[in-house]
């Protein structure tokens, strides 16, 4: 596990770790991945899936800033506490989810599955893209495929 100079009061710590979810031991990402699940509700209850959507994309770009900061901070690639990036895959999955439980277990733990084995072109972006925008993009790939399985889901259901 890499560390971060950055304190954790200075913003892009705050956004990389996930105010500090990331820095929970053990499993950093299953840990940013819990806590993306209440705010994505909260979003989704009061706003509405495009909200989501639109705030995915914002955390997207925010994790490509914060990410690549904390990366640069530390010591070494893609750090283990920098989990802004399973809070912006879990929430492109939810995106697919309605507003009950099981949709949110199942997609909880359909993106832990695909963001672990990292299926193609996942482990492609893992290897090749780096800094900010590798840190991003390999969990966004990732939960391409439980978004089209809930999509799935839902509409042959």
């Amino acid at each position: 596990m890499s560390r971060s100079a950055l304190p954790l009061t200075h913003p892009a710590c705050l956004l990389a770790t996930w105010f500090g979810a990331g820095l929970l031991r053990p499993a950093p990402g299953t840990w940013g991945s819990l806590a993306a699940l209440p705010c994505a509700w909260v979003i989704v209850h009061f706003s509405g899936t495009i909200a989501l959507a639109t705030a995915t994309l914002v955390v997207f770009a925010l994790g490509c800033w914060a990410g690549g900061v904390y990366e640069r901070a530390g010591d070494g690639s893609d750090p283990g506490a920098v989990v802004i990036d399973e809070v912006a895959g879990q929430w492109l999955v939810l995106i697919a989810a309605p507003l009950e439980p099981l949709y949110y277990l199942a997609a909880f733990l359909l993106f832990r599955l695909c963001d672990i084995t990292k299926p193609w072109p996942a482990s492609w972006a893992d290897a090749k893209v780096h800094g900010g925008l590798g840190i991003m993009l390999d969990d966004i790939l990732a939960a391409l495929y439980p978004l089209a399985a809930i999509a799935a889901f839902r509409h042959w259901y």
